[in-house]
């Protein structure tokens, strides 16, 4: 059996019409529709209604699309697992990261791999936390970087990078400005600027003020930690901030203020599918971010995780 068939074959049954499917593939459309009569006359089976105005799978369809699925998929994870021999002499890594870790965690380290390995591709993709871990269960993303705790924690391998506390910014004139810490439970009645919904840290502050008995007034959401600061300055609202970035802000614009009532802290790790096969490369660049970002830090990773050694 041609494994184009079958590959031709699950894209008419995912996209349920011969037109659409072929545009996928890139394929004329009489190719293709032979293709899939060619692979009904081996199995002995029609596989597709095309009665109607949609393709629909037959009873023996529907089977045969889960069996080819499974299939497809065991030859791409053997195709990667053979690609392992080159020994990176090519390969991709896709790698989520958030908008605040990129700019200022990782641009040194991304250079010093591709410095030593030239030829893997670094394809990253700058989007939330919670996104990655999406992303990573479907197969988009190889690795993400995630900010504590994940969602179902079971799904993953993970490795704690860095931990920071969170720190209140507010801007210069603002009535807390001068105060060297604050609680929580203080800013019931200020309007927040926070990430939006895909970011682990909103879901941080949103639910630590619930639990100090209030919910938050979010006035402005924002996928950029810069932007944030802006509306800020504008004195539009006030947000919590990994202390490096507070930090480094213009005191001549904002107050950065500790929180000692609950003490939030900004833990970040790499985590990526017990699931899916992990390539090479890829668990290369594991053990490359662990030695440059040094010892492991004092956060611990659940129970039975193991270290990304070659399998």
């Amino acid at each position: 059996m041609d494994i184009r068939h079958l590959t031709y074959f699950i894209a008419v049954a995912q996209h349920r019409s011969f037109t659409v499917a072929s545009r996928h593939l890139n394929v004329t459309q009489p190719t293709l529709s032979k293709m899939v009569r060619l692979l009904e006359e081996e199995l002995g089976a029609t596989l597709l209604d095309r009665s109607g105005k949609t393709i629909r799978l037959t009873d023996a369809g529907e089977t045969i699309f889960r069996s080819a699925q499974q299939v497809t998929k065991a030859m791409e994870d053997m195709t990667a697992q053979l690609d392992d021999l080159i020994e990176l002499k090519s390969g991709t890594i896709r790698i989520g990261i958030p908008p605040m870790i990129g700019g200022r965690f990782f641009p040194s380290v991304i250079e010093q791999f591709n410095t030593r390995y030239p030829n893997v591709q670094l394809r990253l993709v700058e989007q939330g936390g919670r996104r990655n871990e999406l992303d990573i269960d479907s197969g988009e993303l190889d690795i993400g970087i995630v900010l504590l705790p994940v969602e179902g924690e079971g799904r993953f391998h993970l490795h704690p990078l860095l931990e920071e506390k969170l720190m209140l910014l507010v801007h210069h004139g603002h009535p807390l400005a001068n105060r060297t810490n604050v609680t929580l439970a203080e800013l019931k009645d200020e309007p927040f600027v926070l990430f939006r919904e895909d970011f682990t840290l909103r879901h941080l502050v949103v639910e630590h003020s619930r639990a100090e008995g209030f919910e938050p007034r979010v006035v402005f959401e924002s996928s950029q930690w810069d932007f944030m600061t802006e509306m800020v300055a504008a004195k539009l609202g006030v947000t919590l901030l990994p202390e490096s970035v507070c930090r480094s802000l213009d005191p001549s614009r904002f107050s950065a203020i500790a929180l000692h009532k609950p003490r939030l802290v900004w833990q970040l790790a790499m985590i990526w599918s017990k699931e899916r096969y992990l390539s090479y490369a890829a668990r290369t660049w594991i053990r490359f971010v662990q030695e440059e970002l040094g010892k492991p830090p004092v956060i611990e990773a659940p129970p039975g995780i193991p270290a990304p050694h070659d399998r």
